[in-house]
């Protein structure tokens, strides 16, 4: 129908709403703990994997046009098989650990705000509890809602944010950190690539606009537009709050507000009212992003039910809403007050690497099909792969608890969907 089409500035505003949905209020602190000075560099080199992936994603889009977007194209590359079942799995528990990372930066930007503003404490699992309870409901009540919720929400931070960058780079002339950004301050070279893979989850969302395509208008001229408008935006964007945050405020002190330092980064210039303006923006980023996700994975989890890649009753409808909803909902609170943000960042990563690699090897893989250039798609997969040996290297030595979360979650993926199609072969006989 015609009024349910999207032109240009919708598709790009989902990609932008996507990335910029909470990511970056919740890794900055990390990425500066790795890379230190080198940290607008870090989200550079995890930007241009993602400006890779995105051409296949606008190809295969393109020629392959399903609300389904990832879940399909995994489909078409691999066939419906194990395989392809458990990456999809993967595809599901990613979306999860991304809601974990939203609702864990909504929890420690809602605990610092009430804290400074009052004398009450408020613990951080509280609130990232009650949001994902509330979003839930918000949900269940109303998708009219939740879009409502996104659009404002969406135009909001990008106001906010893009005041931050101009009046943090007048502060910078002032500022008595700004040596910080010099080489000798960066951190070593796999420390510093690292630093860029584990707040890799700030660029995921992008992908969103491929399960708009088949709503977009004049697709051939605007799909690769999208893609690419949003994606190149977000790298600078990101870049331009790297150097404001690194410049102004010591590691020291990024070190101790490691999850809301991006409204510590605010204070210099703008004092106590910036940093709860950021606070705020944050929070309501953050919220914005737990609905639309929510409201993702369970559609993950209904084509998986509906393609017979996992149980038939995934298809089956609660209070409106698919059952995955329900299982989603329960799984984040369960993982998010379980692990802590470094562990989620790099799950989240690890997985989104991946799925991306393997996006971008199937485009490789139907490029006659896609009409791609085979190279471009090629060397987004390696990018990937390399970026995910070295994530997982990386946490091998420092965080060991993050790497076997990461491998037992792939394990329980592809095992799941193993017995999943053993047993559903069984029955059929």
């Amino acid at each position: 129908m015609k009024d349910s089409q999207i032109g240009l500035k919708d598709a790009v505003a989902i990609g932008i709403g996507g990335m910029v949905g909470g990511g970056i209020f919740a890794v900055l602190g990390l990425a500066v703990e790795f890379a230190k000075g080198g940290t607008p560099l870090a989200f550079l080199i995890a930007g241009i994997i993602a400006i890779f992936t995105s051409y296949s994603y606008a190809r295969l889009s393109l020629f392959f046009p399903d609300k389904g977007g990832t879940v399909h194209y995994i489909n078409k590359g691999f066939g419906k098989n194990v395989f392809s079942g458990g990456t999809n799995n993967l595809l599901w528990i990613s979306y999860i650990i991304m809601l974990c990372l939203y609702a864990s930066a909504f929890g420690s930007f809602g605990a610092k705000l009430i804290k400074i503003t009052g004398d009450y404490t408020t613990d951080k699992h509280i609130l990232l509890s009650s949001i994902i309870l509330f979003s839930a409901l918000l949900n269940y009540i109303s998708f009219k809602a939740v879009s409502i919720a996104e659009s404002i929400a969406v135009y909001t931070k990008m106001i906010i944010l893009s005041g931050f960058v101009i009046i943090g780079f007048y502060g910078l002339f002032s500022s008595n950190y700004i040596s910080q950004l010099e080489i000798s301050n960066w951190s070593p070279s796999i420390k510093l690539v690292s630093g860029g893979m584990i707040i890799f989850v700030a660029y995921e969302g992008f992908e969103l606009i491929a399960n708009a395509v088949p709503n977009l208008r004049n697709p051939e001229k605007n799909v690769f537009k999208a893609f690419f408008i949003s994606v190149i935006s977000v790298v600078i964007l990101y870049i331009l709050i790297a150097i404001i945050t690194v410049g102004s405020v010591s590691f020291s002190q990024i070190g101790k507000a490691q999850e809301y330092v991006l409204a510590v980064a605010a204070e210099p210039t703008l004092g106590k009212i910036g940093f709860v303006i950021i606070g705020i923006t944050a929070m309501i980023s953050t919220f914005s992003a737990i609905n639309s996700t929510l409201y993702g994975g369970s559609r993950v989890s209904y084509e998986l039910g509906e393609d017979d890649e996992d149980p038939h009753e995934l298809t089956k409808i609660f209070w409106n809403e698919p059952i995955g909803l329900l299982i989603t909902v329960v799984l984040t609170l369960v993982v998010g007050n379980i692990l802590n943000l470094e562990s989620i960042s790099t799950v989240g990563s690890a997985g989104f690497l991946f799925i991306f690699a393997l996006v971008n090897y199937v485009n490789y893989k139907l490029s006659k099909t896609t009409k791609s250039k085979k190279y471009i798609s090629l060397f987004g997969a390696l990018l990937c792969i390399v970026a995910l040996v070295t994530l997982l290297y990386q946490q091998f030595g420092i965080n060991p608890a993050g790497l076997y979360t990461v491998l037992a979650i792939a394990f329980a993926s592809y095992f799941a969907e193993y017995i999943f199609k053993k047993t559903e072969k069984k029955n059929k006989k």
